[in-house]
């Protein structure tokens, strides 16, 4: 039997920021073949901060209690300071995980790290789709 903190039993009992968002900003996805785990992070961004985010996971109780710290660790960051989020972080806030137990803790940041890299990604499309539709004369005299 492993021995769970009281933080890992009340994320797992009670998880934060379950479910989706409408249209959200960016979505990471990220499974283990091994464990069987998987996890989705949706993201809102406002000014640069996550605004908002969900997440749904399909896994164990550590995987689902680490989601919801994660969740609960991104919510209202930069999103510099969402990707420095990093497994030993999240271990840390949940007063530590089995041994067998911390590669859960890598899922969850990376399907949040992948729900910014989204983002980013899109917003450099859209950046570029606007420059490609500006053409024409730059200063009008022709």
């Amino acid at each position: 039997m492993f021995e769970y903190s009281e933080k890992v039993m009340d994320h797992f009992m009670n998880p934060r920021n379950v479910g989706e968002l409408e249209d959200p900003d960016g979505v990471g996805r990220v499974g283990n073949p091994i464990c069987g785990d998987i996890m989705e992070f949706q993201v809102k961004v406002e000014d640069e901060h996550i605004s908002d985010v969900k997440f749904r996971t399909f896994g164990c109780g550590a995987a689902i209690a680490v989601s919801s710290m994660v969740s609960e660790m991104a919510k209202g960051k930069t999103l510099d300071e969402a990707m420095k989020i990093t497994n030993k972080m999240v271990a840390k806030e949940l007063d530590g995980l089995p041994k067998n137990k911390l590669h859960c803790s890598n899922l969850g940041a990376d399907a949040l790290h992948k729900a910014i890299e989204d983002y980013r990604e899109k917003q450099k499309k859209s950046a570029r789709k606007q420059t490609a539709g500006s053409g024409g004369e730059a200063d009008g005299k022709g």
